[in-house]
């Protein structure tokens, strides 16, 4: 009985630092601090091995430094996994097991190991950076994305009435265009799709000068497309930077009153 309330007590010391609903205190847990140290560091490594000039050679050494960070992730994997459960909007580890992040580490972990034994190749490589993911369930970063899903959900109406209406305007400006270029630069304006790449750059103010118009009207349309481009991109930022304050406000007052049951524990 007294080992059974030992592991308890251990358990609910680990999920206080792996869990950051759990921590009570200000950003992020010393425990999820180094292993965010040891994300990137696997990043790095995932990012260093697409260079031949430095992975060529030392192909060995690499091979060794991902089976530690794949042993380090499974660790931790298998400790999230034991302590989901002090949790209490988690009503069993199954829940954990098939949750978004939960499968992404499961899926990190198996990258890793597979690139251990020689069946990695760039494709594989590339899906290591899914450890970034990783990086988005430590501390304050996984209120911030549910934050952002937040504001997203609330303000879902007016985001789509404004998405609606820049491709109006985009439809409208690469109509124009070939109307007003479309004899005179066929290649660029010749047909509304391709009159479409101009408008989708100038909208979205990206302005790649690969194609511009050359008449005095095309160019008076296309700042007319430009000026609308910047105030069509302040509309859905404005919608989404409103509703992520509320959204910020409300998980802290939330945060606030969540009872400190560490204390209350041990």
């Amino acid at each position: 009985m007294h080992d059974h309330s030992l592991l308890h007590q251990l358990r609910s010391r680990l999920a206080h630092q792996l869990d950051p609903v759990l921590y009570s205190g200000r950003g992020m847990s010393p425990l999820n601090i180094a292993i965010a140290l040891v994300i990137l560091a696997g990043i790095l490594l995932a990012i260093i091995q697409t260079e031949p000039n430095i992975s060529k050679g030392h192909e060995h050494w690499f091979r060794y430094t991902e089976l530690a960070l794949g042993s380090l992730f499974l660790l931790e994997y298998l400790a999230r996994l034991w302590t989901c459960i002090e949790n209490d909007s988690i009503k069993s580890r199954w829940q954990h097991f098939f949750s978004f992040f939960a499968l992404a580490d499961l899926l990190a972990i198996l990258v890793a190991f597979s690139l251990y034994l020689g069946n990695g190749g760039v494709i594989l490589r590339l899906v290591l950076l899914i450890r970034v993911v990783r990086l988005a369930r430590l501390g304050r970063f996984s209120t911030a994305l549910e934050c952002i899903a937040e504001a997203i959900r609330s303000r879902t109406y007016e985001l789509l009435v404004s998405g609606i209406f820049g491709l109006i305007i985009l439809l409208f400006a690469a109509t124009c265009l070939y109307l007003v270029e479309g004899d005179i630069q066929p290649e660029a304006f010749g047909s509304i799709p391709r009159a479409t790449w101009w408008a989708v750059a100038t909208l979205t103010t990206v302005g790649y000068g690969d194609v511009y118009p050359i008449t005095v009207l095309g160019r008076v349309l296309a700042g007319i497309t430009a000026v609308t481009g910047i105030c069509m991109i302040a509309v859905p930022t404005g919608i989404l930077a409103s509703a992520f304050s509320d959204a910020i406000k409300e998980a802290k007052e939330k945060h606030r009153r969540l009872p400190k049951v560490l204390d209350k524990e041990i």
